[in-house]
């Protein structure tokens, strides 16, 4: 049977009800709360040179602007393949520490962003309450990205070549 809370059952006796269950595909990575945890992964496209993507989201006064809540230290660097922090703070007025990793994936011609966000929360926090945080953090880091691209993008024609380069090639092919 289909229900509000997920699609039909394997059983396939319900049928499917259109607005009975949505899946929101920035949304479709985010992992279930378990007790004192708070996962996310985001990918987003951007339709410009990884070097150029790479200098962007390397600008601290960005990564400031973008979680200015945090205590940020760099653990890894990977230059334009990304970075990865160690995260101290609030997460919506509750208490968090974990990690957090901006990693670039050169495709086509240009880089998908894939945003982890890996954090341990209280494990008194209710599900409500981890809910509300997820759905405002999503909100307000896509706000960030979509401005990053729509900045990265704006000198590109519509259906046109990615802005400042050929795209992948202008990375290594072997990993870091």
């Amino acid at each position: 049977m289909t229900s509000a809370a997920g699609p039909p059952s394997s059983s396939g006796q319900g049928r499917y009800r259109p607005g009975a269950w949505t899946a929101v595909s920035w949304q479709a990575g985010a992992v279930p709360a378990a007790s004192g945890r708070f996962d996310l992964v985001d990918e987003t496209f951007v339709a410009a040179s990884p070097l150029v993507v790479a200098a962007a989201v390397a600008d601290p006064q960005a990564r400031r602007g973008w979680w200015p809540q945090w205590q940020m230290t760099v653990f890894m660097d990977r230059g334009v393949r990304g970075t990865r922090w160690t995260v101290a703070g609030c997460l919506d007025r509750l208490p968090v520490s974990g990690s957090a990793e901006l990693w670039l994936e050169p495709v086509l011609d240009g880089v998908v962003l894939h945003h982890y966000l890996r954090l341990v929360v209280p494990a008194t926090a209710s599900a409500a309450r981890l809910a509300r945080a997820r759905r405002r953090y999503v909100r307000r880091w896509k706000e960030h990205v979509f401005a990053l691209k729509d900045r990265l993008e704006a000198d590109r024609p519509v259906g046109g070549p990615a802005v400042g380069s050929s795209g992948a090639a202008d990375l290594p092919t072997t990993p870091e």
